[in-house]
């Protein structure tokens, strides 16, 4: 294939500072590396906007739509129109204009959707190739929420799980291939969709960019250096709910634990858009609330223990593969640890409930030696095995502009 390729992508793929527009910088410019790329997506703060130049530099043209439809009035059209909220959000006709100007008038052959709340743009009867990259399945995430929660949140995210399944169905079935981001999650999704459509849903899975997370080209942030400890730092997008539920897990139960052996311990809770109820603990209990920082890496540096007990976490974490290239002992649950590969106990530590969490954190922090030691070969794991170009490897192959590897089946 030679044509051109259209990037549907739900958020703004610069700057690379989150988990999903950090796999969507790599794969956008990966993709600007085969051939003319167009890309239509969603711009939600100024912040992005302030980026709009970095994206016109990679792009042949780009569509940048200002998502400012309020959740309340998704809502009300998701029920009137019987659909999930989630494409209710993203539904912008100025947007879906463009999409169909550029088909128009553009050698378009190749559309990537890039979350599943985009498909919606692709048109009926599309007969170009269609790559959708679900990164996660999204469905079960709303079903593992609403099996936490109580009526009427509970009806809510069961819809929400029900529908987005519906719609992950239909993208498979139209797809020439559907991506996941681990094995783990293509074999889930696999379980979920038709058996005609199995066949087409394959993993590509995430990489970090080491040469930016590198703890040689990094000072410990000054003033974890001053400060007694032992440093735990969590980093991510603090309003994401499985985010705040762990945080709050480290601060409630583990650090407590922790503090009866080391009074002056400190748990820092690093990223932006701090919810309110985490807000409300900075300064409790040596609990530090930092909201949105110009890089996480120093953090990262000055941890005596980077910790991510997430009790919900669809595919790769990127928070952790950024603090295991950072050569941090990284100490996490079962769930955040799928999709990585790692061994326990070699490259990371895994432990599931509060009282085995604070166990092996205890465990670590006294013997620094053995942190170091599974910091050093984290660091080694990611470097020789999860650099993006190793990764996005099989893209090519899998956009139609290459020979397909063992194990991937071409349905152009």
């Amino acid at each position: 294939m030679s044509g051109e390729i259209l990037f549907l992508a739900h958020r703004m793929p610069f700057p690379p500072d989150r988990g999903d527009k950090i796999r969507s910088h790599h794969i956008l410019k990966a993709l600007a590396d085969l051939a003319p790329v167009h890309v239509a997506c969603f711009a939600e703060s100024g912040a992005d906007r302030a980026h709009e130049a970095e994206l016109a530099a990679v792009a042949a043209s780009h569509c940048l739509a200002d998502r400012t439809k309020p959740l309340m009035l998704a809502g009300i059209e998701s029920l009137l129109r019987r659909e999930p909220v989630s494409l209710s959000a993203f539904r912008h006709a100025g947007l879906a204009g463009y999409v169909e100007r550029l088909l128009r008038e553009r050698p378009i052959d190749t559309i990537y959707v890039f979350s599943g709340q985009m498909g919606q743009y692709v048109p009926q009867g599309w007969s170009g190739r269609l790559v959708v990259d679900l990164v996660d399945v999204d469905s079960a995430k709303f079903e593992a929420y609403a099996a936490e929660k109580a009526w009427p949140t509970r009806w809510v995210d069961a819809r929400e799980g029900r529908l987005l399944r519906a719609e992950e169905s239909r993208l498979a079935g139209i797809a020439d291939r559907t991506l996941l981001v681990s094995e783990a999650e293509a074999a889930l999704f696999r379980s979920r969709v038709d058996a005609s459509h199995a066949a087409k849903v394959v993993a590509l899975g995430n990489g970090v960019d080491f040469s930016a997370f590198d703890p040689a080209q990094t000072a410990p942030h000054p003033q974890l250096a001053a400060a007694p400890g032992p440093h735990l730092v969590f980093t991510g997008q603090m309003d994401y709910p499985p985010n705040v539920a762990a945080a709050r897990r480290v601060a409630r139960s583990i650090l407590p634990a922790v503090r009866r052996h080391h009074p002056q311990a400190q748990f820092h809770i690093v990223g932006r858009a701090p919810a309110a109820e985490l807000r409300a603990l900075d300064g409790q209990g040596g609990v530090r609330v930092w909201g949105e920082v110009p890089a996480v890496q120093p953090f990262l540096r000055a941890a005596d223990l980077v910790v991510a007990p997430l009790a919900i976490a669809r595919g790769v974490q990127n928070k952790v593969l950024e603090a295991m290239a950072m050569a941090r002992p990284v100490l996490l649950s079962p769930d955040a640890a799928a999709g990585i590969g790692a061994t326990d106990g070699e490259h990371l530590a895994v432990e599931d409930d509060d009282a085995a969490f604070a166990r092996r954190a205890l465990e670590l922090l006294s013997r620094p030696e053995q942190g170091s030691a599974m910091g050093a070969a984290a660091r080694r794991f990611v470097v020789e095995r999860m650099s993006w170009p190793a990764m996005l490897a099989p893209l090519p192959a899998l956009v139609g502009r290459g020979a397909e590897r063992p194990g991937h089946r071409d349905a152009a």
